[in-house]
């Protein structure tokens, strides 16, 4: 975000604080549009980012067809129609053909999209879509669990509800066998932890 903008979008919180009938001068407000700004700023940073810089050179020429997970995934992102935060866990998993990616890049890339206003269906679809062009596997499969601050807060107000959405491709979209085992392996717990 640069300068000019974080200036407006502080005059713009300043009025959304006058349209709810406070005194944005007033001491425990006074900083309250330079802290959105800034917030608004980290929890957009997916529009920004590069994925190819992202990557930085994190692609390896491997010979393997082993399936490659990475579960729980941490993820906060903002609901694109409330502007409410949703979180939960990411669960990502590919069958390489002759490359493979970095581990840690996984979950870099779903911070890319979780870094956006969003819907859960969309960024579990990007998510995978990225993985699939970039490492060219024979499937990806990606689970995403979250909860939503907007059916939690207001609406329908339920506390313990969560939504589960998934994207499946290639390998594991026409096997059974392959997406049976990597939703079993999504749901085996770590023992110790």
């Amino acid at each position: 975000m640069t300068e000019s903008q974080k200036s407006e979008m502080q005059a713009l919180v300043r009025r959304q604080l006058e349209l709810l009938g406070e005194d944005p001068t007033r001491e425990g407000l006074t900083r309250t549009p330079e802290r959105v700004a800034k917030a608004f700023g980290f929890l957009t940073q997916g529009y920004q980012q590069d994925l190819q810089e992202l990557l930085n050179q994190a692609l390896f020429e491997a010979e393997s067809d082993e399936m490659v997970i990475v579960k729980d995934i941490d993820f906060y992102s903002l609901c694109e129609h409330h502007m409410l935060p949703f979180f939960g866990r990411c669960h990502v998993a590919y069958l390489p053909r002759k490359r493979i990616i970095g581990l840690s890049k996984l979950p870099r890339i779903v911070d890319v999209f979780a870094r956006r206003l969003q819907v859960q269906e969309r960024m579990t679809h990007e998510i995978a879509q990225t993985i699939s062009s970039l490492v060219e596997p024979q499937g990806v499969g990606v689970v995403v669990e979250a909860q939503h601050l907007c059916m939690m807060m207001r609406g329908v107000e339920k506390q313990n509800s969560y939504a589960i959405t998934s994207t499946m491709l290639g390998r594991f979209r026409e096997d059974a066998r392959t997406r049976g085992e990597f939703l079993d392996l999504i749901r085996h717990r770590r023992s110790g932890g």
